[in-house]
C-alpha cells in the first residue's frame, strides 16, 4: 500500500473520531494533554488533515527535500518546555480551530478529507512538498509519515480524554509510525536503550520516549 493510501486510512479514522458524540460532549473539558481542552486537542488533530490540504496547494517546490530525521532534528518544538512560545502557540492554534464548535469542525475535516481522496491520487510520493511553517521541503511520502505519526498519537490522546478505546490503525499506517518513533527514540536514548525496552524487562530504561 502506498503512503498516500496509508495516510488516507489514518485520516479517515481521525475524521470518524471527531464525529463521536463523546468528543462533542466533553468539548470544553480538560483533555489528557496539559493546558489543552478536549476541543483544542480535537482542533490540533484536525489540523493534521488541514495541513495536508494546505501543503498540496503550495506550488511545486524547487528545494530538494531533506531527510525525514533531519526534519525532526531541526524541529523547534521537540524538547521545548510546556510554557515555551512554540508550545503555547500550538495550543492556541488548536483552541482557535476548535472555536468553530464540534459539529462545524467535523464537517470541515470531512470536507478536507474528501477533497484529499481525489487530489492526492495524482501525486508521486517522491515529489517535494514545501512546508511554509518550517521553511524546508520533505518528499510527499515523508511528509505524510509525519502526519500519520501526529494522527496516531493525537487520536490516542483524544480517545483517552473522552473515555473511548484506543483505535487500531491498519498496519500500512501504523508501520511507518512505528519505524519513525523507533528511530526518534534511538536518536534520543541510543540503540541499547530501545533494545532493552523491547526485549529485556530487567534492564529496560525507565523512559524511552521518542519525542
Amino acid at each position: 500500500m502506498s503512503a498516500i493510501d496509508a495516510y488516507l486510512g489514518a485520516a479517515g479514522q481521525a475524521v470518524a473520531l471527531l464525529r463521536k458524540p463523546e468528543v462533542a460532549a466533553a468539548w470544553e473539558q480538560p483533555s489528557a494533554l496539559a493546558e489543552m481542552t478536549v476541543g483544542g486537542l480535537a482542533g490540533h488533530l484536525a489540523y493534521q488533515i488541514f495541513s495536508v490540504g494546505s501543503a498540496m496547494q503550495e506550488p511545486t517546490s524547487e528545494a530538494a527535500p531533506i531527510p525525514l530525521l533531519e526534519h525532526y532534528a531541526r524541529a523547534v518544538w521537540i524538547d521545548a518546555p510546556l510554557d515555551g512560545e512554540i508550545n503555547v502557540g500550538i495550543r492556541a492554534k488548536g483552541e482557535g480551530i476548535a472555536s468553530e464548535g464540534a459539529q462545524s469542525l467535523w464537517k470541515r475535516a470531512q470536507a478536507s478529507f474528501a477533497e484529499q481522496q481525489t487530489k492526492l491520487a495524482g501525486h508521486s510520493g517522491d515529489q517535494a512538498v514545501f512546508m511554509p511553517q518550517t521553511g524546508w521541503a520533505l518528499s510527499l511520502n515523508d511528509f505524510l509519515a509525519t502526519r500519520m505519526m501526529e494522527l496516531a498519537v493525537h487520536m490516542d490522546d483524544l480517545a483517552v480524554s473522552v473515555g473511548l478505546a484506543a483505535q487500531e490503525l491498519p498496519d500500512a499506517a501504523f508501520d511507518p509510525v512505528l519505524v519513525l518513533l523507533a528511530r526518534l527514540a534511538v536518536r534520543r536514548h541510543g540503540q541499547a536503550a530501545l533494545l532493552r525496552a523491547l526485549s529485556r524487562a530487567e534492564r529496560a530504561p525507565a523512559v524511552i520516549n521518542a519525542i
